[in-house]
């Protein structure tokens, strides 16, 4: 869900179900496979990462000194600048997240040893959202810092992720190796990827969300994935402030959106969900990221055990956010 803190937002997420993509069929069928392999029953989960609360504060002045229009937001059109979004199109973005319109570069870095093919087919995934943000390894400590160990698909969302102390990662695709299927690296890369960019998801809508049933939900989150009702509060029936995001009537196609089940839903119709970067979506964020002409004028942004718990000792915190011209 959102939270407004000092008039900037600031996301607060735990594990959602990666539920099943199938754009019709049984409403409850099971999911199209994780990275980790059907046969084990799993359902991989996603969550947007919150910082530890001493650090919003902090989060909101770096994400204005990175782009003035994260700066607080005053109604939907306030993290517009001129000429940038002119018109409506597909999906919801955190306007404190938003890296802005000047093109740039985010380095990304691999926590574990992670064999040259397999990085470069996960960097090859982050970059086909095609847009003015380019992700680019580098050896180590990147903007971006991919784990493959345990605890699911989660990321930080958009400038958050220059808080987060080195060493530490930025984003979890869980098992992901060179025998997950492509469609695997299509439906949760580019989503992760989508997360460092400062999109939200998509089925969080306020329209979206008032297709649910309450009743419904709760009951059907506790049989399937043991939530409590404050869970499922939180994750699905709490809908995004719509003066903390900027973007379009909600896409139940976009890549963001997760598909839930019409068991759920007051009409008895799915939320479909997205299994990859569908053409809103591309124009979408082409319009708020813009290509350099002929790819040039990119900055960079750049300033273990388990890493399950979303805060660590103060001590780690990042003193000094470094940005390039």
């Amino acid at each position: 869900m959102a939270k407004r803190v000092s008039g900037v937002s600031a996301i607060v997420g735990a594990a959602e179900p990666h539920a099943s993509y199938s754009r019709g069929g049984d409403e409850d069928a099971g999911n199209e496979g994780d990275a980790r392999g059907t046969e084990q029953g799993e359902e991989p989960s996603c969550a947007i990462k919150q910082l530890p609360s001493r650090l919003l504060f902090k989060a909101a002045a770096v994400a204005a000194m990175i782009n003035p229009v994260n700066e607080p937001v005053i109604g939907p059109s306030a993290a517009v600048s001129e000429g940038v979004l002119p018109s409506p199109l597909a999906i919801a973005v955190a306007t404190a997240k938003y890296w802005g319109p000047s093109p740039r570069q985010l380095t990304v870095s691999f926590v574990e040893t992670t064999p040259s093919d397999l990085r470069r087919r996960i960097v090859q995934h982050l970059n086909a959202w095609t847009i003015g943000v380019r992700f680019v390894e580098t050896a180590r400590d990147g903007q971006v810092r991919i784990s493959r160990r345990g605890g699911g698909y989660w990321s930080y969302l958009g400038t958050d992720i220059l808080l987060i102390p080195r060493g530490r990662p930025t984003m979890n695709l869980e098992a992901f190796t060179m025998n997950t299927p492509e469609s695997e690296y299509r439906r949760v890369v580019r989503h992760e990827a989508g997360h460092s960019l400062g999109f939200q998801h998509e089925h969080m809508r306020r329209q979206l969300v008032a297709r649910i049933d309450p009743a419904k939900a709760y009951d059907y989150f506790l049989r399937r994935y043991n939530w409590d009702r404050t869970t499922v509060d939180q994750q699905v029936l709490t809908a995004l402030d719509d003066r903390t995001i900027m973007g379009t009537p909600p896409d139940q196609d976009s890549i963001m959106c997760y598909q839930l089940p019409g068991s759920i839903t007051t009409d008895g119709r799915p939320i479909r969900g997205g299994k990859d970067i569908n053409s809103t979506d591309s124009a979408f964020a082409t319009r708020i990221y813009p290509r350099a002409a002929g790819g040039a004028g990119f900055s960079d942004a750049s300033g273990a055990s388990s890493f399950g718990d979303d805060d660590w000792p103060e001590s780690e915190d990042v003193q000094d956010v470094q940005l390039s011209a």
